[in-house]
């Protein structure tokens, strides 16, 4: 198991490498010159707008502008903002708690729903609740991430004044409450698709002869479910919710949009709108990064699941 972590996370270094070069790429696709943005508008004399590109590199070849930038990242520098004229990396470490509050609470909400949905659909199954499950599974899985924000709030902000509409709140419980719409809307289409995949997976089990041979011994339903069926039902499970974590992370971008939060989303929007290269480049790769580890565990995971898997 160690030689394969470490053979995974070595295999990182050629994708980050690809990764970044596309990143890179796309932040300068984005219309506007930071050099004017810096200066504050056109008004500016030529001089000041290229002694501001001389000090920011932007008037090198774009190859040496990544080289510089690339070298400065494997030293582990993701620049300076150009227009808040902070670290990236503060700015990063600044927001991150938010994001990752608002991913875990839409990851807990989608299990606590989704599995106990799929396990009572595959139980009942062809039964109404089924149908009901199948049906809200449909909409869930064709409901864009922000049209589901953007109802959300409609009905529980506006109409039944029950959950605040905007903003991340002041102090644990306060930001719990205000998180749970956002996290809510985040975790939507995963709970319909979870759902579906519970249930195949526990219908799929349910059929095994080791299963139907704890039934035929007379072991309760409970114990036969949750002690020998939903171990192994959870393996494709665990495979889907790990590639949903990088939906999460760009869900997030939306979803922080839409409620006024000031996450790691609302960072890189922010950037994109005043062509600031550094924190758009540093967001992304960080969040990139923090998508790979991510799979890496969830492989790692699998061995611990399912004793039969075994990594070389």
């Amino acid at each position: 198991m160690a030689s394969y972590i470490v053979r995974r996370l070595l295999l990182l270094i050629p994708i980050l490498f690809v990764v970044s070069i596309f990143i890179f790429s796309m932040s300068r696709l984005v219309p506007g010159d930071p050099a004017i943005i810096m200066a504050g508008g056109h008004q500016t004399s030529p001089e000041v707008l290229d002694n501001i590109r001389e000090k920011y590199h932007l008037n090198k070849p774009i190859i040496e502008q990544y080289a510089i930038w690339l070298k400065n990242v494997a030293t582990g520098d993701l620049g300076e903002s150009f227009k808040m004229k902070q670290s990236v990396t503060n700015m990063i470490v600044e927001r991150l708690p938010l994001t990752f509050q608002l991913i875990v609470m839409s990851m807990v909400i989608t299990l606590l729903i989704a599995i106990p949905l799929g396990i009572l659909s595959a139980i009942k199954k062809n039964t109404w609740i089924d149908h009901l499950a199948t049906l809200f599974a449909f909409v869930g899985v064709s409901s864009p991430v922000f049209f589901t924000g953007i109802l959300m709030v409609l009905f529980f902000s506006y109409h039944l004044d029950w959950l605040p509409a905007f903003g991340a709140g002041n102090g644990f419980k306060e930001n719990l409450i205000h998180l749970f719409l956002p996290s809510l809307a985040l975790s939507f289409n995963m709970i319909a698709l979870n759902s579906r995949i519970t249930r195949s997976g526990m219908i799929e089990v349910m059929n095994t002869n080791y299963i139907q041979t704890a039934m035929a011994k007379g072991l309760p339903q409970n114990v036969i479910i949750f002690k020998h069926a939903l171990k192994n039902a959870l393996i494709p499970l665990v495979t889907v919710t790990g590639i949903q974590i990088g939906v999460l992370i760009v869900g997030t971008v939306l979803v922080e949009y839409t409620f006024g939060l000031g996450g790691l989303g609302s960072l890189i929007i922010n950037g994109v709108q005043t062509s600031d290269y550094p924190v758009v480049q540093g967001t992304m790769l960080f969040m990139v990064v923090v998508f790979l580890l991510i799979n890496l565990i969830v492989d790692v995971l699998y061995a611990i699941i399912d004793p039969r898997i075994r990594y070389k």
